[in-house]
């Protein structure tokens, strides 16, 4: 089974550089987008044989999620059932028969870091969802989770610090859900890459000089680990400021 993930940065945008051509090229079995920035009504997406569902923003042209899938699953459900935090569409949760799959945009910590103490809250509430569904059956979640966990994760660990998506505070509560039985893919199979990133600035030609982060995910239950079968990050896909990410699983 291919899954992909990829933070499209506004799918309208995307489409006009080329986002169908990816996903049928890249013919996943699931395909999850994030920061779809869009409404109801707004794009008509014809993707043959693939089930949709998305998940919108209150506040219109922001955040969203949308999940396309060849298997129609037992279930969907939109956010995590906490209202402070279902406002922006920022989780897709489908059932199968032996597992969860989610897609997941977690809110930035913003410049100043003034939304750091929501960011908190935010991980605390999504483990605990996360959590709750394993005593049912394991998980498969992704998307853009904000956060580069180890210095090897973003070209320039030293000056961002105490930057969003660097700081003390989010990187260990990655730590924490790594603690609390998940595995992040990526790193289960190159524990020790460098320079591979999903996400980099639009200023300062970052792309061209592949000063970027990795702050996209694949992560799985610890019960899923026999069934890995490799994960990788497309740097060469254009068409937003992320890349997708992918995992493939017996």
């Amino acid at each position: 089974m291919k899954f992909v993930s990829w933070n499209v940065n506004g799918i309208r945008a995307c489409v006009k550089k080329g986002f169908v051509d990816v996903f049928q090229e890249l013919d996943a079995d699931v395909f999850c987008i994030q920061e779809s920035k869009l409404q109801a009504g707004q794009l008509e997406l014809d993707m043959p044989g693939y089930h949709q569902y998305w998940n919108y923003a209150v506040k219109k042209g922001y955040s969203g999620t949308a999940i396309f899938t060849k298997k129609e699953p037992l279930s969907v459900s939109y956010g995590i059932g906490i209202e402070e935090h279902d406002q922006e569409g920022r989780v897709i949760t489908l059932e199968f028969e032996d597992y969860y799959f989610i897609t997941v945009y977690t809110p930035n910590s913003q410049s100043e870091l003034a939304r750091l103490d929501y960011r908190m809250r935010w991980e605390e509430d999504f483990l605990a969802y996360l959590k709750k569904l394993e005593e049912t059956k394991p998980v498969v979640f992704c998307g853009d989770l904000n956060v580069a966990h180890r210095e090897i994760d973003l070209k320039n660990p030293k000056t961002n610090r105490k930057n969003a998506g660097f700081t003390d505070e989010e990187r260990g509560k990655f730590g924490e859900l790594l603690d609390a039985g998940f595995i992040d893919t990526f790193r289960y199979f190159y524990p020790d890459a460098e320079g591979i990133y999903s996400w980099w600035s639009y200023r300062f030609s970052a792309r061209a000089k592949n000063a970027g982060w990795r702050i996209d995910y694949f992560c799985v239950s610890e019960a899923l680990k026999d069934r890995l079968v490799d994960a990788k990050i497309l740097t060469d896909v254009m068409g937003s400021d992320h890349c997708p990410v992918v995992l493939e699983m017996k």
